[in-house]
């Protein structure tokens, strides 16, 4: 009896709770284009655990005991978020719920067509992190991908390998700078829509991630909404015309689903002169379904595309020509021919395997394989004039900067030569571009005909075209697995192990009608001038390998933990990563300059590295959230970086180390029907970083040390280089009413250089003399608190959008960017720098007042963008057709995007002189955003 007793006081609570009477909200949830019902979209109840999936027909019905006002969220991914307040007091039917296009694909900022340009820049530093962005609604990340993204600004200073891109749980950043290579995804726009996205050291289900985010993109066939779907696109940037087709099934009832993506890109020339591109896009996921447990699916891709560069330009060049000006191109046979093309064929496989352990576990597991090559042509020559039509001693400053020898200790006469450069001018604007047709006939010889030229005939090439090639082969394999362990808490750990042989080397592609090329430098002679010592004085044809040839070998292996606890007012998470990383070199040729530490495998480089990170929120209410999230990590420094020169040996940066990043965030959130809001402060510190850089410069060594030249081309590198992004962010969005939006997006940084880097430079033609030094330590660059170029440091956009209920919509914002630097020299920041290098004495005019106003780092002018776009909607035939059509810049603005200063004038009397000419020979080089630009996009869904 006392038992029976005992059971009835236990399970007294227990049907007092079921007692309570629920509350029934439904609906019906469509397309707004299509008026099609949706099934399998997210509805549920803020800040509970009611949630929901619609059925096929679109409805769905929520029984919740909860009471008065909340918020009812639906949500599907292509789509936008629907946010409605509703009212539990009584069972309630919402009718007909219409959720818009979030028109992702339409938008030229989208996450590949925005990130075209950066075809252009060879993976630099001026890469623009744009492409991980799409996934967020949040107003600031729209404003920084769409408005901000075309002046190169970057998500609080940093670059993309400071974010994790990931692929149905794979990471897609390169082994060899840590970047992804955006061109591996153009013309992919249809099918990588599906998308979720961590900011900043926020908690990612699949990865322990980066500084700056995560972006895991699904291409599961199941995932795509069933249907098909042409576009057709016009723009004036970096293509003129696109078209795209899609088509997927859906699952069908014997297990079967499949996706496929076919678009073509063709661009004569885009906005700047010469920029040619030419593109197609492949795309194909499959999945079977075996049961309610496992599930497979294949996506293969393989988007070849061709782009033409475009040159960053002097002032003085931009003066005499316009902001379009491109060196890079020369007329040939009435077609304009881009001497720097950059050519990308990467297919890539993969399969994953998706296993419902489950209700409560999943465990998803992935094998890629990713090769083909990546090429970047240019224009080699010896024993000949240079091809640049840019080229110093083509232009008027180099007879305007002329300045007589020294006098003694002190600096000679300013003697410019006025006529000739008035010469040079006209030459230059009458010889502007390349002139391929006298480099064909430099290749040739004269045939005489009773001592007349009857024609040419094919001689020894003097000007050949090359490209840099790379072929990667990368392997890569993982397995995430996600464990819900009691209502409140879950844990989540992955690894990965990813192998890459990259075989760099130079491919002669042109002899430009000549017979063959030498392999060797002209710029040495004897043994030194020799590629490969092994094969002396080639004769190289195309096809041939030549220059440099050899593999860079990498294995990484990383793992991760992560542990997430989340409660009625507080949600919080702890991850720790764990990763190995091992670089090596083999030489294939054994070159002249190096012909002990060129030829065969390096000493392998071993880096072991860890991370931890945590997060606390704190929910102050159903509408205000309050978000902390620190990062600390070490990582290894890129295989880039690692190796001083690896086309011509296989030594490694001395003193290299992990770099050591920190970072921390706080955020508040308010969100609401109406009213979103987001304000976030943030502190980043990044240390022990290393960049190598290569150039000519002129009285760079010390002759007083046993130098007969001081002039020399070099190696720079830097190391123990830090970095210091201190910022704050605002996002504000208010639905005015239903038709009529406003946004506004501010970014307020202070990016910095925070230690003074070591510099050792390296010359080659030193390495096989006896008793001669090859690399010097020039001690200390004085870089600490000059601010990082690139990117506007500040940028603030004020938004207004309106939507008819007739399917048709105009948005405007008008932008403000600032706070730009430019990147400057390092070795014109050391004390060596003031030094004479033929007397090893300082200069006596390089006091402390004219050293300041000298290195000065040039700020760019701040830029105002007003960009306008709008869309309209049909039904043709029961088919959805829409139009979207935009135009940045509308006023046609020209404004600086990045530049930096040239190195070669290498000690403080050459800088000088060459700067108060007024018309330097060597000043800063420049690159320049787009004018008015437009993109124009119709869409059918069939």
């Amino acid at each position: 009896m006392r038992k029976k007793y005992l059971i009835f006081f236990i399970l007294l609570p227990f049907t007092h709770v079921f007692a309570q009477q629920e509350t029934t909200i439904s609906g019906i949830v469509i397309d707004a284009k299509t008026q099609n019902p949706l099934g399998n979209v997210v509805v549920s109840i803020q800040n509970s655990s009611v949630t929901q999936l619609t059925k096929a027909n679109g409805k769905f019905a929520l029984h919740v005991s909860l009471k008065g006002e909340q918020l009812l969220l639906l949500h599907s991914n292509g789509y936008k978020d629907l946010l409605l307040k509703v009212n539990l007091n009584s069972d309630t039917n919402l009718g007909v719920l219409q959720l818009e296009d979030n028109f992702s694909d339409e938008i030229p900022g989208a996450l590949i067509s925005l990130l075209e340009s950066d075809l252009t820049d060879d993976n630099s530093s001026s890469e623009m992190t744009s492409g991980l962005l799409q996934s967020s609604k949040d107003a600031f990340f729209q404003a920084s991908a769409f408005s901000w993204g075309q002046a190169r600004f970057k998500v609080r200073g940093l670059d993309s390998e400071n974010g994790t891109m990931m692929l149905n749980g794979m990471p897609m950043n390169k082994i060899y700078d840590g970047r992804p290579q955006w061109g591996n995804w153009g013309g992919l726009n249809d099918v990588l829509k599906n998308q979720e996205f961590s900011v900043g050291a926020a908690a990612s289900d699949y990865t322990f991630g980066g500084i700056l985010g995560t972006q895991q993109i699904y291409t599961r066939a199941s995932g795509y909404r069933k249907g098909g779907k042409v576009s057709f696109s016009g723009s004036n940037t970096t293509y003129n015309w696109r078209a795209i087709g899609t088509y997927a099934s859906g699952m069908n009832s014997s297990g079967w689903a499949y996706a496929v993506s076919a678009g073509k890109r063709i661009g004569n020339e885009g906005y700047f002169e010469g920029t040619n591109l030419d593109a197609e896009s492949f795309f194909i996921s499959v999945e079977r379904k075996l049961n309610n447990k496992h599930s497979f699916n294949f996506t293969g891709f393989y988007t070849p595309n061709s782009h033409g560069k475009n040159s960053a330009n002097t002032n003085e060049v931009n003066a005499l020509t316009n902001n379009k000006y491109n060196s890079y191109w020369g007329w040939q046979n009435g077609e304009k021919r881009n001497a720097r093309v950059k050519n990308i064929e990467e297919p890539l496989l993969m399969l994953n395997h998706y296993f419902k352990i489950n209700e409560k576990a999943n465990l998803n597991s992935s094998v890629m394989y990713q090769f083909g090559k990546i090429g970047n042509t240019n224009i080699d020559y010896q024993n000949t004039n240079s091809p640049d039509p840019v080229y110093y001693r083509k232009l008027p400053s180099y007879y305007t900067s002329l300045y007589a020898k020294d006098n003694g200790e002190f600096s000679g006469a300013y003697t410019p030569d006025y006529a000739k450069a008035e010469e040079s001018e006209e030459l230059f604007l009458e010889n502007s571009q390349i002139d391929w047709e006298a480099m064909y006939k430099t290749n040739q010889k004269p045939m005489t005909n009773n001592g007349k030229v009857s024609g040419y005939e094919p001689a020894q090439s003097h000007y050949v075209l090359y490209e840099d090639r790379t072929d990667d082969k990368t392997f890569a394999a993982n397995t995430n697995l996600n464990i819900k362990l009691t209502e409140n808490s879950s844990f989540d750990s992955g690894v990965t192990f990813r192998n890459l042989r990259s075989h760099q080397f130079q491919n002669l592609l042109d002899l430009l009608g000549g017979l063959y090329f030498e392999d060797i430098d002209s710029f040495y002679s004897g043994d030194q001038a020799q590629s490969d010592l092994q094969n002396p004085n080639r004769l190289v044809k195309e096809g041939d390998t030549y220059g440099y040839n050899y593999n860079l070998l990498a294995t990484t292996i990383d793992a991760f933990t992560q542990f997430k606890f989340n409660y009625k007012k507080i949600d919080l998470y702890v991850g720790q990563s764990y990763s190995v990383t091992d670089y090596q070199r083999e030489g294939l040729y054994q070159n002249g300059i190096y012909p002990t530490t060129s030829l065969g495998k390096s000493q392998k480089v071993n880096f072991e590295n860890f991370g931890f990170k945590g997060g606390l929120t704190c929910k102050i209410s159903g509408k205000e959230w309050l978000y902390f999230n620190g990062m600390h990590l070490t990582r290894a420094p890129s295989l880039r970086n690692t190796f001083s020169n690896s086309r011509l040996n296989n030594s490694v940066v001395d003193g290299i180390e992990n770099e050591n990043i920190s970072s921390a965030e706080g955020n508040y959130v308010y969100r609401s029907p109406k009213l979103k809001v987001r304000a976030t402060a943030y502190f980043t510190l990044i240390k022990n970083t290393t960049k190598t850089s290569f150039f000519y410069a002129e009285g760079i060594f010390d002759k007083g040390a046993g130098y007969n030249n001081t002039d020399a081309f070099v190696t720079q590198t830097l190391t123990h280089l830090d970095k210091k992004n201190i910022g704050a962010e605002l996002s504000f969005d208010y639905q005015v009413s239903a038709t009529l939006k406003t946004t506004f997006s501010a970014a307020y940084g202070n990016y910095t250089y925070n230690s003074n880097p070591n510099v050792s430079i390296t010359n080659d033609a030193n390495a096989v003399k006896e008793n001669a030094q090859a690399t010097f330590d020039f001690g200390k660059s004085h870089l600490k608190n000059y601010k990082q170029p690139g990117m506007p440091q500040q940028a603030y956009s004020f938004g207004l959008e309106y939507r008819n209920p007739k399917f048709w919509w105009l948005s405007a914002n008008i932008n403000y960017l600032a706070e730009s630097y430019i990147d400057v020299s390092p070795i014109a920041r050391t004390d060596r720098f003031y030094k004479n290098s033929k007397n090893g004495l300082i200069f006596p005019e390089a006091t402390e007042e004219q050293a300041k106003t000298l290195l000065k780092q040039e700020k760019f002018n701040p830029v105002s963008l007003l960009n306008i776009s709008g869309g309209k909607s049909w039904h043709v035939f029961g088919k959805y057709v829409g139009l979207f059509a935009s135009v940045n810049n509308v006023l046609n603005v020209s404004y600086k995007t990045g530049g930096f200063e040239q190195a070669r004038n290498a000690n403080f009397r050459a800088l000088s002189q060459d700067i108060s000419s007024g018309t330097p020979s060597f000043g800063p080089k420049y690159f320049y955003g787009y004018g008015r630009t437009y993109f124009v996009n119709i869409s059918i869904n069939l």
